[in-house]
């Protein structure tokens, strides 16, 4: 058996160097004589890698000092529900800008607090573009803007931060955080779920504007406020072990690369070069997104014919290509490229799929 190129939405793959670091400490951490995932997470070794993580995060990222980073867990979806208890007051309005299906969801968790004011949707026309700015009906007593930042399911992507005003912007960045630099200080608050670009599954990263920490003001629960994790170091509660410690793994990887901007330019090579043999196919392979906001992570497409999606999704896993069925609202298929995904695995399938096409064509 032999390693295949993994194009899952995520879990996703890891980088190979990664996981084989993670190999060879599995049984002996360090000093520690036992695994990462059997000592103490409030010991001084597990301590010092949480606070090297974060330390590399920030670099990464250039995170201003007057916000928080969060390890936290529960996945993205559990922050639907947890973002409005901790930003809105009970009843009180956000903006929503649905854009895919998993900015449809956060809409209808936040429901059960605030009241989730859709501002701006793409549904009618399947998911296929972003409302253009100037259309969103924005308000300007929200308590935030939120914004799905890249549509794991639908291939949409927001290639800059919109403009919201004084507005808080959220931002649901589970498939596309660290894929370039961003500027952090545009937003109030950056989540992600770790499975895609930074980690395993089972941990989430919340980045958080320290002024809307205030907000909940001791109205929840100990374990739902964030101001209370952040007062805590994210150690408010035993925390997702091993995915912070492999996740701050990756974080070094991501800097032995050459940081967000080689990322950049590797993701935009990827993107670039498999856009091009989906649209230069003559229609044999098609991807139905608006150009301007095609994802660099997600790229669903469909084959002018569905009867040959058995045939194809057999075939590429008999030529090593793991993942390439495309999510069951929209069919077809779809290949995840994220960070871990190297440029080779992507030429590799780029000559799969016009060898596909010149047998079955």
């Amino acid at each position: 058996m032999t390693r295949a190129y993994n194009f899952s939405s995520g879990p996703a793959g890891l980088p190979e160097s990664v996981l084989r670091q993670a190999q060879d400490e599995l049984l002996e951490w360090g000093g520690e004589r036992a695994s990462v995932m059997e000592v103490s997470h409030r010991g001084k070794a597990f301590m010092a890698m949480a606070a090297q993580a974060e330390q590399d995060l920030r670099e990464l990222m250039a995170i201003p000092e007057n916000y928080k980073v969060l390890f936290l867990q529960g996945g993205a979806s559990q922050h639907f529900a947890q973002i409005p208890m901790n930003l809105a007051k009970p009843g009180q309005a956000a903006d929503y800008v649905v854009t895919g299906t998993w900015s449809q969801k956060a809409a209808k968790e936040a429901a059960f607090h605030l009241e989730p004011h859709v501002a701006a949707s793409s549904e009618d026309d399947g998911f296929r573009r972003i409302p253009a700015r100037a259309q969103w009906a924005l308000r300007e007593d929200a308590a935030f803007v939120h914004v799905a930042s890249n549509e794991t399911i639908h291939g949409v992507e927001f290639h800059e931060a919109p403009e919201v005003g004084a507005v808080p912007l959220v931002a649901d960045m589970s498939s596309n955080i660290l894929s370039r630099p961003i500027d952090v200080s545009k937003y109030g608050l950056i989540y992600a779920g770790a499975q895609k670009n930074i980690g395993p599954s089972g941990l989430v990263i919340l980045i958080v504007r320290e002024d809307l920490l205030a907000r909940s003001a001791g109205r929840l629960p100990r374990i739902l406020d964030y101001a209370v994790h952040a007062a805590e170091q994210s150690l408010l509660n035993t925390p997702s072990t091993f995915a912070w410690y492999l996740s701050g793994r990756v974080f070094q990887w991501l800097k032995a690369q050459g940081g967000l901007e080689e990322m950049a330019r590797r993701n935009d090579r990827k993107a670039a070069a498999l856009y091009a043999a989906i649209d230069g196919s003559g229609g044999y392979y098609r991807n139905q997104v608006e150009v301007a906001v095609r994802s660099r992570m997600n790229v669903p497409f469909v084959l002018h014919d569905a009867a040959l999606d058995a045939i194809f999704l057999e075939e590429s896993r008999a030529a090593g290509f793991l993942a390439l069925k495309g999510h069951r609202i929209v069919g077809g298929m779809r290949a995840s490229i994220y960070n871990a995904m190297p440029e080779e695995g992507v030429a590799a399938l780029i000559a799969f799929m016009h060898d596909f096409a010149t047998r079955h064509g």
